[in-house]
């Protein structure tokens, strides 16, 4: 009876191990789909056309001051990923190369600006500055997303502070009409009592 209890116990904490490990893998993966910052990447050039490798790329946050340095690999290309939403400056520098500086570049939550810069010959001292805002097409991904700014947050009468009372301003997102939970036909009471949104008919 005894030799039985013992082993009827061991499965029993085998089978919670085994729960506790499904738990933390599930988490772990919904942990790692989350994104809380935005990637600058780009190409550095010379003015004919060739890649610059290993060039140096200084990315600052205008607002604290962080620096991030990064190298261009063989093929002139440089990434900055997980940075902090803010206005940035990118400094690119190379040997036999004036720097390039452009400045003002606005970075959102899981944006990705593309910064391609242009070294100029001369030396490391000379400095190009240049000054323009980004992008509004997204030219690293095709991802289409929107970011909903504080002054709106703030300022729109939002009942219950809902998400998704943010998500229907955007182009393609439409508040699905109120169904009773428990209609046989939409199966709303399966899904959750939350608010529930389409995307572009989805």
């Amino acid at each position: 009876m005894n030799q039985f209890s013992g082993a009827a116990k061991r499965v029993c904490q085998c089978g919670v191990l085994l729960v506790a490990l499904m738990f933390c893998l599930i988490a772990a993966v919904q942990v790692g789909a989350q994104v809380v910052g935005g990637t600058i990447v780009g190409t550095i050039g010379d003015q004919s056309g060739r890649v610059v490798p290993a060039a140096t790329i200084l990315i600052t946050n205008l607002g604290n001051g962080i620096t991030r340095a990064v190298t261009t690999d063989a093929a002139g290309f440089y990434a900055a990923p997980n940075l902090l939403p803010g206005t940035y400056e990118v400094k690119a520098s190379a040997a036999g190369f004036g720097a390039n500086v452009k400045t003002d570049i606005t970075l959102t939550v899981g944006a990705q600006q593309v910064v391609n810069l242009t070294l100029h010959v001369g030396q490391v001292s000379d400095a190009v500055q240049v000054t323009s805002e980004a992008f509004v097409v997204d030219l690293a991904t095709s991802a289409i997303g929107a970011v909903i700014d504080s002054t709106t947050i703030r300022e729109l009468p939002l009942n219950g502070r809902s998400w998704t009372d943010l998500a229907v301003l955007q182009p393609g997102v439409l508040a699905v009409e109120t169904q009773s939970p428990f209609n046989l036909g939409s199966g709303r009471g399966n899904r959750g009592f939350e608010n529930e949104v389409a995307i572009n008919g989805a």
